[in-house]
């Protein structure tokens, strides 16, 4: 089963501020950075896309450009919940709050958020209801850095705690082979 990993493009947000679910727009001009991500991708799939505008803008250009098999929006693709800490300046975080995350980010979850564990169980849900349809067609999913790695963690067996090794550009497309 081919799966195309594709990360949203820049934003319009600000460097050094924590968003995860936050909707924020994309950066414009994008025209030119997703025909090169067209390129990358089959002729034909099933696209899947994080309902968050980021993906969903990149997700509707791609299924224009293809022939698409099917189109679905999933919350199970969503970035991170960082909770209270949501359209924060990361400095701006409490050290009392954020010095644990960071020694622990797989297994603390951010006050009102959630884990990166808890992020990995949900991709993980999508990944086997996938993987359970036994598709013949290549699938193409738009989604975030975290989400992306978290599903190569998935596919290499890599430890959650190492999944930052992964660098994950803006509109970088992966393609990995289930």
């Amino acid at each position: 089963m081919e799966i195309y990993l594709v990360r949203h493009t820049e934003t319009v947000c600000e460097k050094g501020i924590c968003y995860g679910q936050s909707d924020l727009a994309i950066a414009e001009p994008f025209d030119e950075i997703f025909e090169n991500i067209v390129k990358q991708l089959p002729s034909e799939a099933l696209i899947f896309s994080s309902p968050l505008q980021r993906c969903v803008i990149l997700a509707k250009y791609i299924q224009s450009k293809i022939k698409t098999v099917s189109y679905q929006e999933d919350p199970r693709l969503m970035e991170m919940n960082f909770g209270d800490w949501e359209m924060k300046k990361w400095n701006d975080i409490p050290r009392e709050e954020i010095d644990p995350w960071m020694e622990d980010f797989v297994s603390i979850g951010v006050p009102n958020g959630e884990s990166f564990v808890e992020l990995h169980e949900r991709t993980g849900q999508f990944l086997s209801e996938q993987i359970s349809k036994k598709t013949d067609q290549p699938i193409i999913i738009v989604c975030h850095a975290g989400v992306v790695r978290s599903f190569l963690c998935h596919q290499t067996s890599l430890p959650l705690k190492h999944a930052f090794q992964n660098k994950v550009d803006f509109g970088q497309v992966i393609k990995i082979e289930l």
